[in-house]
């Protein structure tokens, strides 16, 4: 499965504040969260965006909301997005059904949420480097399973330049300012 424009929409699962800072390796995964937001602006990909229980856990982190004004986060309680009207709601406006899909924890909410869109039929690539657990074996476990039931798993910059396609694009000089 190729990632293509027109048919990909990201979903970025809970990267919220207090999540954020219990998470292994946050950093990285923060960069690598701001540098898929930029481009899915670059490449007109839309993005759904989840908050688990705002009042408990906090807003989505503000470094990747400044890239992103436009962008409503839909709070949720249930661990599986799927199973939040709105996400549902949001999901079937867009129309598209190759998702590509980040967040925290790997190991519940993104685990969860990826196996329901495996089963309803929806192309899933993980973009393994803006995903992350508290412990990195719990994200590894995860990330094995969701490939084990169909999901396909990527990088940030992969996912990128599949989208991209090619250097002729005119997009392609954006994309450069975005992964440097």
């Amino acid at each position: 499965m190729k990632l293509i424009a027109g048919r990909t929409v990201l979903v970025m699962i809970d990267i919220q504040t207090k999540l954020w800072n219990v998470m292994h390796e946050k950093s990285v995964l923060l960069e690598n969260a701001q540098k898929l937001v930029k481009a899915m602006r670059v490449l007109s990909i839309p993005v759904i965006l989840t908050e688990q229980n705002p009042k408990g856990l906090g807003s989505t982190v503000p470094e990747l909301m400044q890239n992103m004004p436009e962008v409503k986060a839909l709070p949720k309680f249930c661990f599986n997005s799927c199973h939040d009207s709105g996400f549902e709601r949001e999901l079937n406006r867009l129309g598209r059904k190759q998702v590509l899909i980040c967040g925290i924890e790997a190991h519940v909410c993104v685990h969860q949420t990826v196996l329901d869109l495996l089963s309803r039929g929806y192309e899933v690539q993980v973009v393994a480097d803006v995903v992350a657990s508290r412990v990195q074996a719990n994200k590894e476990i995860a990330l094995a399973r969701m490939q084990s039931e169909g999901a396909r798993i990527t990088a940030t910059e992969m996912a990128i330049f599949e989208i991209l396609g090619t250097a002729d694009s005119p997009l392609f000089k954006e994309i450069l300012k975005v992964i440097k």
